[in-house]
């Protein structure tokens, strides 16, 4: 009977050599809590899952809605649970995506470059560029980031990830010790002192940090106040009204006036005291003016009297209804009332710089 040769090593005698084969960790999916369920999700990610099968959309559904619900307070927990969605739904670019900030998030920043840049090929999306960046810069790679941030053309990205990746590309110019550049990098129109966005506090912070690495101190703690209050006036603004920019007002308070000497005071007090003296007596004046006026004037206003009739036969009461109408009408007592609200409105994000 013919031997055949042993194929794949299985039964094969140990021969005294390590067994190099890579061996994969076993991965352990966190437990889903039982009030969690796939709608939680937003409705643009849920529909990127419709092509998986519904148990696995299901799944990975729920553990992206507990990324969501933990990458504030236990990010850890959360790469876990973006880990579980893509073992289960890993061509699906949303899920990609979740697993990069995640991983950014905890610091692995290879990962969360090696995973923004799938997301990356599979939608074809640009706006997660000023991630990528700063994950290089994680990396010690501030050359390679801004080699990434000049790859993409900045104009055609929406103001915030632009603005964003302003941002990213300044903080690799202080990376490579050039604050000069890096101050550079932030002249974008959006640095706008007097109006503030969703990604004004962290525009005008790095505005800040700049300014603090050239020594111009005190201009850096102007923006960084400016920062605090961005963030307040925002704050505010989401409670009372969801608004999404409010105005910034500067004002500087009105110096106080010298105090005067005791000499002083009471020449200013003389001086009023003379002032009111002088009003007393052209109020004694007055009405002898106006009765002199009147007496002289009142034969010549009794002519008129006998010819008012005249003037008030062409006014029918068709004709004088309207005015009334008009002065009373409601709509102008809204228009008031609205002209009101508007003004609270301006009042109530507006803020003013000490």
């Amino acid at each position: 009977m013919r031997n055949h040769a042993q194929r794949g090593g299985r039964d094969r005698e140990d021969d005294g050599m390590p067994d190099l084969r890579p061996v994969r960790e076993r991965f352990r999916a966190p437990d889903l809590p039982a009030d969690v369920t796939p709608d939680e999700l937003d409705g643009i990610a849920r529909m990127q899952l419709k092509t998986l099968q519904k148990e696995n959309a299901d799944v990975a559904a729920m553990h992206l809605a507990m990324t969501a619900r933990l990458i504030d307070d236990d990010p850890e927990l959360a790469h876990q649970h973006a880990l579980a969605a893509s073992r289960t739904a890993g061509r699906i670019g949303v899920v990609r995506e979740t697993l990069g900030i995640t991983a950014y998030t905890t610091g692995d920043f290879a990962l969360a470059l090696r995973e923004l840049r799938t997301y990356r090929r599979i939608t074809g999306n640009d706006d997660q560029i000023p991630l990528m960046v700063d994950c290089e810069r994680g990396l010690s790679r501030p050359e390679k980031a801004l080699e990434l941030a000049r790859s993409v053309d900045a104009s055609k990205l929406d103001t915030e990830v632009r603005v964003e990746l302003a941002i990213a590309k300044s903080g690799a110019r202080l990376d490579l010790g050039q604050a000069q550049e890096a101050l550079e990098e932030l002249r974008i129109p959006e640095l706008d002192r007097t109006r503030a966005f969703d990604y004004s506090p962290a525009l005008f912070a790095a505005h800040a940090t700049v300014l603090e690495e050239l020594g111009r101190t005190e201009e850096s703690a102007e923006w960084f106040a400016l920062s605090d209050k961005a963030v307040d006036a925002l704050e505010n603004a989401y409670l009372e009204k969801g608004t999404e920019e409010v105005s910034i007002e500067e004002e500087r308070l009105p110096e106080p006036e010298p105090e005067l000497e005791p000499e002083q005071e009471q020449e200013s007090d003389e001086a009023v005291a003379d002032e009111v003296v002088v009003d007393e007596a052209v109020a004694d004046e007055a009405p002898v003016e106006v009765e002199e006026a009147a007496a002289d004037e009142s034969p010549v206003e009794a002519a008129p009297v006998e010819e008012a009739p005249v003037a008030e036969a062409p006014v029918s009461e068709d004709e004088a209804a309207p005015v009334a109408e008009v002065s009373e009408t409601p709509a102008d007592a809204a228009g008031a009332a609205d002209a009101d609200d508007a003004e609270d409105d301006i009042a109530l994000f507006d803020f003013k710089e000490d």
